[in-house]
């Protein structure tokens, strides 16, 4: 795995192609993209073992990930192309027409790294315990992950997902909850509040785990190392992972309202003066 200095390299250049990404079409989903970046950096490039070379949609012998919250595609994308998977200059084909980088994941496009469609909230966690079980069935001993936004939390399927977890004694998962405190509308405490996480998950029989930094790589990574060490033992595990939205630009930080707008020219020149790695590579 990189050490943290090149871990956190990546991701300044991700949330450079995040930025100029959404701008170069004027639509896209930049707050959370740039607030989950660290866990999407950590995932690909130090903690998942994985075979970009050899991808398949079984993911067999290799673990796996599911992006429930699909509309922070952006830094899926970034991640899945610098770490392997397809060209990073197919980026600027984002949302464009007959791209296989549409606004939200879907196969029909055949991208490597994608096995789910995924922007109806709620449904990943039902298909990353799926594939988990499946895992199970083919004594295969990778494990599954996914990630989910905290306003997702408000559908009812994860609730069920969660139940069925616990109950199945899927052990070979990990869920993490992006905490960003906000969704498309405003805070959600303020939309439907979510009430106590970690004792909700606990009622329903799960690990849980806490990363109050997540937008720390080595807190991240600390987060993500102590859930692998608690699979295998009869429980599911969820990181439930306070992070900012908008994080890396200042001016996009601490408000919804980047949430799904698309920055414009100044507003794109100043954010990349705040995301120098002293050798840019963009596309």
């Amino acid at each position: 795995m990189a050490d943290t200095a090149q871990l956190q390299k990546i991701c300044t250049q991700v949330r450079r192609d995040i930025v100029r990404m959404v701008h170069a079409v004027n639509s896209g989903h930049p707050g959370g993209s740039l607030g989950c970046t660290e866990y999407m950096v950590a995932l690909y490039f130090g903690i998942m073992k994985h075979h970009p070379d050899k991808w398949n949609m079984d993911g067999t012998g290799e673990d796996i990930f599911f992006l429930s919250n699909g509309h922070i595609s952006p830094v899926f994308y970034s991640v899945l192309a610098r770490s392997g998977y397809f060209p990073v200059s197919e980026l600027s084909t984002f949302r464009k027409l007959n791209s296989r980088l549409q606004g939200h994941p879907t196969t029909h496009e055949h991208l490597p790294g994608v096995r789910i469609a995924s922007g109806s909230l709620g449904q990943g966690m039902s298909v990353a315990i799926g594939a988990a079980l499946a895992k199970k069935l083919n004594k295969d001993q990778s494990i599954v992950y996914s990630l989910h936004g905290d306003g997702e939390l408000q559908e009812g399927q994860i609730w069920e997902a969660a139940m069925f977890a616990a109950g199945n004694k899927v052990d070979n998962y990990i869920a993490t909850i992006d905490y960003n405190g906000r969704q498309i509308d405003g805070d959600v405490d303020k939309v439907l509040p979510l009430g106590d996480l970690r004792a909700k998950f606990l009622a329903f029989g799960w690990e849980v785990l806490e990363t109050e930094q997540g937008n720390d790589m080595a807190a991240v990574i600390e987060g993500l190392n102590k859930a692998k060490a608690l699979t295998g033992k009869g429980k599911p595990v969820i990181i439930i992972m306070k992070t900012e939205m908008g994080a890396g630009i200042d001016f996009m930080m601490g408000s919804h309202k980047w949430h799904g707008v698309a920055p414009n020219d100044e507003q794109l020149a100043q954010s990349l003066t705040q995301l120098i790695t002293g050798t840019e590579e963009d596309y």
